[in-house]
């Protein structure tokens, strides 16, 4: 009988058999662990990083709003899409209706007359709850420090206190409604005189003062005052001009105002109440050593009287500075303004009105004049201010909105109550022509502050029949301002230029 063979395996055979079996498993965790990762990824903490764009359309056209989805490549390697739309003014976090919106799906809204629509462009940053890691720029790794992690809210990046915005077109932009809006009320604010005190005359609707201009390619900031007080503190702050700068001057003082704990700190040094007739005012905010100041000049250069046959009448001296220039001089910070009157009706028609020297002309053209007064003030400007002291500005005409007439013939604005949807002038005004000609060849520097096409959209801005606390239908004022109201716009983008130097 055949000997039984006996089953052994060979010393080779043993090896080979091990080390298959231990590949096999060590693969199968290596696979485990990857497939585990990378469902899980979806369920770890975004941050996001949101650069915004807007725009906006008028109610009563047809909006078509086509925002494409976003790409966004994860750290993780996953990819992932988002549309993203809402009513947003600068940021997600909304403040035009008071409402928050997501960051998936999509809405427009209605506010006042504008659907605006807003396409958001963001990063997005996979993180374990760890530290920022290597290979992460800059401002993830702020963005990581600030704790954004596992949120959906914006981060409130204060770019104007790391970098100001440079290139920025600020006339070119839209009215957006803000219920945050005004930045104080006629009640907080005793510097409001009556002509520009539309709530306390009686006008109901308040609209008027919810709007905040948005320049189209840049944002500028909110106004506060604490800063605004900062920047000025120990100096002085002067506006010289006519009316519509006293209009700004008190929306100033106003908007300033709200910084102050106690209003007693805050005094005209001469004890002198707020009103149209008179001309010069200086409030003093004790707790900063500043003032704030406001000196009326019509026309910039010198209102004089001169003998034109058997009697003495009005002139105007071209050629003179207003003889209350001494009063400007040793300003930290000078807003000028000339415009309003330069009209037909107030410089007689140009005839036997302006003077040069002992000449008075028979007649001489609104335009001409104006240049040779502006060239005037430029010229005090060039000799008597220095530049290492004093920031210059000068503001741009604002237009004026009376319908079917002037102030004196029946024209009217009070049916009024939202911004226009185009702006009604088509050529850009003949006097900021000339501003702009001559503050370039001016050798201080001199900034124009140019507000007259973002006020142009702004009829309803006007005190119409609500200038005085007995109504004319007859007389509506369309040349002034509601406060609080399109001034406070006028001092937003001044703050925005001093925080710029």
């Amino acid at each position: 009988m055949e000997r039984q063979r006996s089953f052994s395996f060979k010393p080779t055979r043993l090896l080979v058999f091990s080390f298959t079996i231990f590949s096999s498993i060590l693969f199968l965790s290596t696979f485990t662990i990857w497939l585990t990762n990378s469902t899980s990824s979806v369920h770890q903490h975004t941050h996001l990083h949101f650069n915004t764009s807007s725009s906006s359309s008028f109610v009563g056209e047809r909006v078509n709003v086509s925002l494409q989805p976003l790409t966004v490549q994860a750290l993780t390697g996953l990819t992932k899409n988002f549309t993203v739309t809402g009513v947003v003014p600068t940021l997600i976090h909304n403040r035009l209706a008071g409402t928050e919106k997501n960051i998936s799906g999509s809405k427009s809204e209605v506010v006042g007359n504008h659907v605006v629509a807003s396409t958001v462009n963001f990063t997005v940053i996979q993180d374990n709850g760890t530290s920022p890691k290597k290979g992460f720029s800059e401002e993830q790794k702020q963005l990581v420090a600030a704790g954004f992690v596992g949120k959906t809210k914006v981060p409130t990046l204060n770019k104007f206190e790391q970098k100001r915005v440079e290139g920025c077109d600020l006339i070119k932009g839209y009215w957006v409604f803000d219920e945050t809006y005004p930045l104080y009320s006629k009640d907080s604010c005793p510097f409001i005189d009556e002509g520009f005190d539309c709530e306390g005359n009686g006008r109901l609707d308040r609209n008027y003062s919810k709007w905040r201009w948005q320049p189209k390619d840049c944002d500028i900031p909110r106004f506060n005052a604490t800063k605004m007080l900062e920047l000025i503190r120990g100096k002085r702050l002067v506006f010289v001009g006519d009316s519509i700068n006293r209009n700004q001057w008190e929306s100033m003082l106003c908007m300033l105002l709200g910084a102050i704990k106690d209003p007693k700190r805050v005094y005209e040094t001469h004890g002198r109440k707020i009103t149209k007739e008179k001309g010069n005012y200086s409030f003093r905010f004790l707790d900063y050593q500043c003032t704030v100041e406001y000196y009326v000049s019509h026309f910039l250069v010198h209102e004089s009287k001169a003998r034109i046959g058997q009697k003495r009448r009005p002139t105007l001296r071209i050629d003179a500075i207003d003889h209350g220039s001494s009063r400007w001089r040793g300003a930290d910070i000078l807003i000028f303004n000339t415009a309003h009157w330069w009209s037909h009706y107030k410089t007689k028609a140009g005839i036997y009105y302006y003077q040069e020297g002992s000449l008075v002309h028979p007649q001489l053209n609104v335009s001409t004049a104006f240049r040779k007064a502006l060239m005037t003030w430029a010229s005090w400007v060039d000799k008597r201010i220095d530049p290492r002291k004093t920031r210059v500005f000068f503001r741009s005409s604002a237009p004026s909105h009376f319908r079917d007439g002037n102030w004196n013939s029946g024209g009217h604005c009070a049916e009024a109550t939202h911004p226009l949807n185009e702006t009604l002038r088509t050529t850009y005004p003949e006097k900021n022509i000339i501003i702009e000609e001559i503050i370039k060849q001016m050798k201080i520097p001199v900034t124009l502050l140019n507000i007259t096409s973002l006020s142009e959209y702004r009829i309803d801005g006007h005190p119409s029949i609500y200038g005085r606390k007995t109504k004319s239908s007859s007389i509506q004022d369309c040349s002034h301002w509601c406060l609080p109201g399109v001034p406070d716009a006028w001092n937003e983008l001044l703050y925005f230029h001093l925080q710029s130097i």
